[in-house]
């Protein structure tokens, strides 16, 4: 089920993106963030945790050290995310 609701979100996002003239991109951005707000809600109400990267520590450990541009670093290696979404992680974990 989990599967299913994810699959669903994941098919909307991409609507959105690709009905999303470029100059509404910030507007797509907005209904993005609220739709990751909306399954963030939908899987705690399951019970449904996201897993863990393997490695994450090391990412938990640096910023605790006040390390957080070699957190960053470390996270975008784990991820693949972008320089801004890393430094957006890192920062919540701070």
């Amino acid at each position: 089920m989990e599967s299913v609701l994810l699959s669903a979100t994941l098919v909307l996002v991409v609507l959105i993106f690709m009905s999303s003239p470029s100059g509404k991109i910030v507007s797509a951005e907005r209904r993005l963030a609220r739709l990751e707000r909306k399954v963030d809600l939908l899987l705690d109400h399951l019970g449904v945790e996201e897993p863990q990267i393997p490695g994450m520590e090391r990412v938990h450990e640096l910023t605790q050290q006040g390390k957080k541009i070699e957190a960053i670093k470390v996270y975008r290696q784990l991820t693949g995310e972008g320089l801004k979404e890393s430094k957006d992680a890192v920062e919540r974990m701070g």
